[in-house]
């Protein structure tokens, strides 16, 4: 094994909410489970199924009701959230004791770079058994480990080979790529969606062997930036690091509400994006930002005619104050609402700052109003999101009592 080159692991939970269920219930643990939504709220979508489940064809995503059908014997368990992340981050503690380069990636996926940790734990086939082990032994979940000397090749090592291997590994080596990416089609490429793949069969490219063929010219003078990337991808080429700390700079503060049913008035859709501003500049506050780029997105009822916008402004000053991002968020979607029924709506502060530079204004009570948001936000800390709402949120419109008892969306 050539010592300069890194050792990087991509590490994947195997149907992980519906692993943490029935390592949980014992009852269940040699029946098809899916963890999926509350189908009366619109939340009635597959989130995870279990490799029992997957065997009727039952698909993470697809409607509970389609699931149903499926296998008729299906359990169906309602998501946990809280409990999920606090398994995620248990495990995250057993990866942490194998190397110090650590990087969460999603809920049920995270990278090492265990280049360092090989003198003290072995070659990286050894490594990854041992990390398997001990999350099957600690936590009753089954993990599949890419290995890779980037993040690219361990992540499409998983992805593509790993989880189809009985030992639950595979070392993706980019001087093999030839004999094992290359054969696949053009959609297991990491960044190839089902748009891409359409662009891609126009040009007549189906396998990953002809894209890598390719000039990386070509591709950027299609694609720009982003051609350049796909080709790079095709090599494995990616020289990112893995960094405890990558998702530390936040870019943006944003929440989105699938609404539990259809809204059809403008004053309906204004009392949940009040709340949903709310929620923003609680989070915005929290980390010490404001910010000056306000984003509206409303999709509408039918989604199959593709009805909705998703539009942004710049406020004139930076803010986390939800009174004066409501404005802005009022102002963008009487501008572009074309008066259809609302499934779902969306709100987001972008240009992100530290608040602690504020610009004063003698016609603006700027100070009284942090103050006064810094008081409601303790306040719910304490007791709770729902200590404290605004008034229209006990009009039958209103969703923040209900999102109080949700974490990501899902019920805690």
């Amino acid at each position: 094994m050539d010592s300069s080159k890194r050792i990087v692991f991509l590490i994947d939970m195997q149907s992980f909410y519906a692993s943490v269920e029935k390592a949980a219930n014992p009852d269940i643990r040699d029946k098809p489970i899916v963890v999926a939504g509350d189908p009366k709220r619109r939340s009635g979508v597959v989130l995870a199924a279990c490799p029992l489940a997957k065997a009727y064809g039952v698909t993470t995503a697809e409607a509970l009701w389609q699931a149903e059908q499926k296998c008729r014997h299906l359990v169906v368990v309602r998501p946990r959230m809280e409990m999920y992340m606090h398994v995620s981050l248990q495990i995250t503690r057993i990866f942490e004791s194998f190397t110090d380069l650590v990087e969460p990636y999603s809920i049920d996926e995270q990278f090492l770079d265990v280049t360092g940790s090989l003198s003290l734990f072995g070659e990286p086939r050894e490594i990854a058994r041992k990390i398997r082990e001990r999350v099957k032994q600690e936590t009753g979940i089954v993990c599949r480990v890419g290995i890779g000397e980037n993040k690219i090749l361990a992540k499409m090592a998983c992805d593509n080979f790993a989880k189809k291997r009985e030992d639950g590994t595979f070392w993706l080596k980019k001087a093999e790529l030839g004999e094992t990416l290359w054969t696949l089609p053009i959609e297991k490429l990491f960044g190839v969606g089902s748009r891409m793949k359409r662009h891609f069969h126009r040009m007549g490219i189906y396998r990953i062997q002809q894209l890598a063929d390719l000039s990386p010219g070509v591709l950027m003078r299609r694609w720009g930036v982003n051609g350049e990337v796909l080709w790079n991808t095709a090599h494995g080429i990616d020289e990112s690091p893995v960094s405890p700390r990558a998702h530390d700079v936040q870019k943006g503060i944003g929440h989105h509400m699938t609404l539990p049913r259809d809204y059809h008035t403008a004053e309906e859709i204004k009392v949940v994006l009040l709340e949903l501003c709310e929620e923003v500049c609680r989070r915005a506050r929290s980390k010490g930002l404001m910010g000056q780029v306000v984003s509206v997105g409303c999709r509408g009822a039918d989604l199959a005619a593709g009805n909705g916008f998703y539009r942004q402004m710049k406020l004139a000053e930076p803010t986390h104050d939800a009174t004066a991002l409501y404005m802005g968020v009022c102002h963008l979607f009487e501008r572009h609402w074309q008066h259809l029924p609302v499934r779902s709506v969306r709100v987001n502060l972008g240009q992100l700052a530290p608040d602690n530079v504020v610009q004063l204004s003698l016609f603006d009570d700027t100070p009284r109003r942090r103050s006064l948001g810094l008081v409601m936000d303790d306040i719910r800390r304490r007791y709770g999101n729902d200590a404290i709402v605004r008034a229209v949120s006990v009009l039958k419109a209103g969703q923040a009592k209900e999102r109080a008892k949700k974490i990501g969306g899902h019920y805690k």
